[in-house]
């Protein structure tokens, strides 16, 4: 009579058991809707800094889109002195936010070849890699060569532009850039060469790029059209001077 009962218990356990298994599968394809649960196309840190990018670069887009109309509409209203206007127009040209075209140079920052990295194990990863600092390093050596106008990723740099380490990326006006970092510049190429070879920072650098064959590459540019800064102007941690506060640090492009 036992034997009996353990036998009944089991034929309506065991399909009850199964029932719940196909339904739980039949709910997972049903969320998955045929596709993976877990799609590789965001897990990578490339993937992640592209979309973040597109998304930053529509944004600033839409910006600059608004901020034109807003110009027309106030042009057409006649609110604005024309004596104001040309003071306008001039301090534009000098704060970055007039397109501006000529020659110039443009360098580019790249890191190690994979196999490079591979075939040195045991030497230090951030040796192998562009970081901000090179990035500066160029920059202002670029400026102290002269360059009337200035851009990273053909973004226009201006007074308040920072530039910031991120994991593998290098961080610019808010966006992330994975390498290679072009810099380009708009001014007299023999005075922007000069500098760039008098750079103690840059002639440390050109070290890595013999040993470790980090990219570093200096290309004549005889007509560049570089465009305007379309970002907000707005300063986050400046202070005025004069007033009683404590000071802080704005956001400027510094050497190492």
């Amino acid at each position: 009579m036992r034997r009996f009962k353990r036998i009944s218990l089991w034929r309506v356990g065991a399909p009850l058991a199964l029932l719940c298994a196909g339904l739980l599968f039949a709910t997972s394809a049903t969320n998955a809707r045929g596709t993976d649960l877990r799609p590789s196309r965001n897990t990578t840190l490339a993937g992640l800094v592209e979309e973040q990018s597109r998304r930053s670069a529509s944004l600033v887009r839409q910006h600059a889109a608004l901020t034109q109309d807003i110009e027309k509409l106030q042009a057409q209203q006649g609110s604005i002195d024309p004596k104001l206007s040309a003071q306008l127009k001039e301090l534009s040209e000098q704060v970055g936010t007039t397109p501006v075209t000529g020659p110039g140079l443009t360098v580019t920052l790249k890191d190690a070849p994979p196999e490079v990295v591979k075939e040195n194990p045991d030497v230090d990863a951030d040796w192998l890699v562009i970081h901000q600092q090179d990035i500066q390093a160029v920059v202002n050596a670029l400026w102290a060569g002269g360059a009337d106008a200035l851009s990273i990723q053909n973004h226009r740099v201006i007074s308040t532009t920072g530039i910031k380490c991120v994991g593998n990326s290098v961080v610019l006006h808010g966006v992330p850039y994975l390498p290679p970092y072009k810099i380009t510049a708009i001014g007299d190429r023999q005075k922007l060469q000069k500098a760039l070879d008098d750079s103690q920072y840059i002639d440390n650098l050109q070290d890595y790029v013999v040993k470790f064959q980090l990219g570093y590459e200096v290309k004549n540019e005889s007509a560049i059209a570089m465009p305007a800064y379309e970002g907000t102007l707005d300063l986050q941690s400046a202070t005025v001077p004069g007033f009683d506060r404590t000071p802080s640090v704005s956001p400027s492009v510094t050497g190492r």
